[in-house]
């Protein structure tokens, strides 16, 4: 990746400064994630609590975390999910005042992966960060090839599946060439045919 591809960069392409964000949520410390921390010097940055603890340190290192390239200093918000049940999720946390942003734990790709939700009326708009790597492989529930426990990722996915079938759902995982486009088109997610919630 070259400099000017990085996150920094690019947000000021777009008309936006890093001081203009809010919030930078880490779904997980694999570094194609978390590699533009530097970018956010002053911001507060936002994970769970699992993930932070299992990228950290030498068992870190030893996970294939880059906990060495973290910004000296560098202290998360960390989350627990304590607001309670969202849809077939039996934990969240809401990030923001009005309710709409939603944190919820999506393990599998790593124990302690996070995705985000917006409501947006009655669409949610789901940052799948690496839950699964495309939409395709969330609907046919299969783990990807890092799961460290492939049967807590299915589990993940048939969570998230049971939430497609309940909500009309724009599904965004962070590696489906499809997303960009999915989100410019509004195109939720639809269940397979024959699919019902579980």
């Amino acid at each position: 990746m070259r400099p000017d591809e990085e996150i920094g960069p690019q947000l000021r392409r777009l008309g936006f400064a890093p001081d203009d964000v809010r919030w930078v949520v880490i779904t997980h410390f694999h570094t194609d994630h978390a590699g533009g921390l530097a970018h956010f010097p002053d911001n507060e940055i936002v994970t769970s609590r699992r993930a932070f603890q299992e990228a950290r340190g030498l068992v870190g290192k030893a996970r294939g975390f880059l906990p060495q390239h973290w910004p000296a200093g560098f202290a998360p918000t960390l989350v627990d999910f304590a607001s309670g049940v969202f849809g077939p999720f039996p934990a969240s946390t809401r990030l923001t005042q009005a309710g709409d942003v939603h944190l919820l734990p999506t393990p599998g790709h790593t124990g302690g992966h996070l995705s985000v939700v917006v409501e947006d009326d009655e669409t949610l708009v789901f940052l799948a960060g690496d839950a699964s790597y495309t939409q395709r492989l969330m609907l046919d529930g299969r783990a990807d090839g890092v799961a460290p426990k492939p049967s807590q990722s299915i589990e993940t996915l048939t969570r998230i599946q049971r939430l497609v079938a309940e909500r009309p759902t724009v599904y965004l995982p962070s590696h489906d060439p499809r997303s960009v486009a999915r989100l410019a088109a509004r195109e939720t997610a639809a269940p397979l045919a024959g699919d019902v919630a579980r």
